[in-house]
């Protein structure tokens, strides 16, 4: 019988850079390994000369992982113990092969008839790239081939239970129905881009709900674009039971990423590290060939050179690595704290300043705050953005980021006079991203949702004795103006001041990546904010630099520019006005 065991990892980084193994414990069933890998010991590798088996060229996380997969299956119950795996690691260390060598072991040691088992793969390609490998060890093994047969269509079916593996191309084929005794997603991270992948993966698993021997298994390198989608989901998940955050002791990660402070301290560029998201360095992966392709990306510029870390060094993407990105956004991740809330910030700081920026019914609205902490002079931001159910609605492309952000509370949704059921047209993202969404009813004041919740913010911090300034950019905000007038925010007072944008913004971008250089500036590490910072475009002209908004995107970059307004304010040094008692109209001064 097996002992109780844990999958959390709290010791990882150390294991990783040791060498040593990520899996914590021994097979649960030693019997049921010792069975599955004299299987997957003998399948021949097809694409290695000479054809050898498995078990004379696999390292040992290869043996560990197959160990820990076969090795929880409890046979005396008919039931498998650690059900999910997710296995994270760069390219070209001989994963789809891995896919391939596991999954015929599978359908060879299943017992029930017609069992179904699936390769998901996210295109055609990939499907092919899958089954390929599968199929040539079945075919090249003298024993196997008798036992299993490859057949049109990507399936090899099993002669004698009628048991079967097939490999699915998602974007053509149904995944609904199936009564899927083991799943393998191949290339998780593509699957994050799509808006549907969730509940296509809950269609795929469906099966295992009757199938307690059942497992899922889910494969990827790191995406070239920041983590989305189900690929975040699933990443965030398994990070956190490896971390000890969740206790889940039915899944396990074995995730091949760098610690944190090889990454903050570039170290990952030495290729003396990169055995540690590379495992099988030296024999499926040569290290010339991956110092080859950062050298030929660093001649291509920053956008490819991301690419090839992503791939090849399973970096996360970072924010901002393109071409012509802001050079700010590659420190951003650094001075993350997650503890930096709006309250905290606020408790903590003797000043504040915040910015606000766009606000069309089909644009983000965003609004910053920058507080000056008491005793260190740091700057410390934070960001939110509202979007009307018309936004949501003319950008469905980004629903699942936006779904992303509402859920980490950075995001809110209102509504104007609109059918919501019209508006989502049966699409579930957008169902969702609307479901609870602002009423559309104006306050006792007159102002709609999304101004109320803005000025509700502004009045709070004012009321706190902390507000210096509230900078905005003057085009097209006039409904904010008027409704922070109300309150006693107004450039009478001194307190709100239209900041030039444009060029005018130069300094306070400049600003802002000089004090993340040095560790001076820090924010709440929020994928909004984040997100915007990494959509920032640059433009050179003759004299100086300015953000390229139409370039970027609507709807994109809003929160991000709303901290560059609030940054121009707080660079000037601001000491709390005397009075902010309204006396006079709500005229702007143009700030920079």
């Amino acid at each position: 019988m097996h002992s109780t065991w844990s999958t959390a990892i709290p010791d990882w980084r150390e294991r990783l850079i040791d060498g040593r193994p990520l899996i914590p414990f021994q097979p649960l069933f030693p019997q049921e390994t010792a069975a599955a890998l004299d299987i997957f010991n003998s399948l021949p590798v097809v694409d290695v000369a000479g054809k050898p088996p498995f078990g004379e060229i696999a390292r040992p996380w290869v043996t560990d992982f197959t160990s820990a997969l076969f090795g929880s299956y409890d046979a005396e119950l008919g039931r498998r113990l650690i059900q999910h795996y997710m296995l994270l690691i760069s390219k070209k260390n001989g994963k789809s092969t891995l896919a391939a060598a596991i999954m015929v072991t599978a359908l060879i040691r299943n017992w029930r008839e017609s069992g179904e088992f699936y390769i998901l793969a996210p295109t055609k390609e990939i499907a092919d790239n899958s089954y390929t490998p599968a199929a040539d060890m079945v075919r090249s093994h003298p024993v196997i081939s008798s036992i299993l047969k490859p057949s049109a269509g990507r399936v090899i079916e099993h002669r004698n239970t009628g048991a079967f593996l097939k490999v699915v191309a998602a974007d053509s084929e149904t995944v609904s129905g199936k009564k899927t005794i083991g799943l393998l997603v191949d290339e998780l991270w593509v699957f994050g881009k799509r808006a549907n992948a969730a509940n296509m993966l809950v269609e795929a698993e469906g099966g295992l709900a009757s199938r307690p021997e059942g497992f899922v298994i889910y494969l990827s390198t790191h995406s070239d674009a920041p983590p989305a989608g189900v690929f975040k989901d699933k990443l965030d998940e398994f990070r956190a039971i490896r971390d000890g955050k969740i206790a889940d002791p039915k899944k396990l990660p074995v995730l091949y990423e760098f610690p944190e402070q090889i990454l903050k301290d570039d170290r990952f560029r030495d290729r003396q590290y990169w055995y540690i998201t590379n495992p099988n360095l030296g024999a499926s992966v040569d290290p010339e060939f991956i110092a080859g392709q950062i050298a030929e990306a660093q001649r291509a510029g920053r956008a490819r050179l991301a690419g090839v870390f992503a791939k090849h060094l399973n970096l996360p993407i970072g924010q901002g690595l393109s071409a012509d990105g802001w050079a700010g956004a590659e420190l951003w991740g650094r001075r993350a704290d997650p503890a930096l809330t709006l309250e905290e910030i606020l408790a903590r700081s003797e000043v504040v300043t915040i910015g606000v920026d766009g606000g069309g019914l089909d644009d983000l609205l965003g609004l910053a705050v920058i507080g000056r902490e008491r005793g260190t002079k740091r700057w410390l931001a934070w960001g939110r953005a509202l979007i009307s159910t018309i936004g949501v609605g003319r950008r469905k492309a980004n629903a699942i980021d936006y779904i992303g952000f509402r859920q980490a509370g950075e995001l809110v949704v209102f509504r104007f006079d609109l059918d919501i059921a019209d508006l989502s047209d049966g699409d579930e993202d957008l169902a969702e991203l609307t479901a609870d969404a602002l009423p559309p009813e104006k306050t006792s004041d007159g102002w709609t949702p999304d101004v109320a919740h803005v000025v509700d913010i502004i009045r709070d911090i004012y009321e706190r004795g902390l507000l210096a300034q509230v900078g905005v950019d003057a085009m097209g905000i006039g409904t904010i103006v008027d409704a922070l007038a109300q309150v006693g925010i107004t450039q009478d007072a001194n307190l709100l001041l239209g900041v030039r944008q444009g060029i005018g913004l130069m300094g306070a971008f400049k600003t802002v990546e000089r004090k993340l250089a040095d560790g001076s500036f820090a924010h709440g590490g929020g994928p909004l904010l984040a997100w915007n910072v990494g959509n920032l475009k640059l433009i050179q002209t003759p004299s100086a630099v300015r953000v390229a908004r139409e370039e970027s995107g609507f709807g994109k970059v809003d929160v991000a520019m709303a901290l560059f307004n609030a940054a121009a304010l707080m660079a000037a040094n601001p000491e709390l006005p005397e009075s902010s008692v309204y006396s006079g109209d709500r005229g702007l001064v143009v700030f920079g």
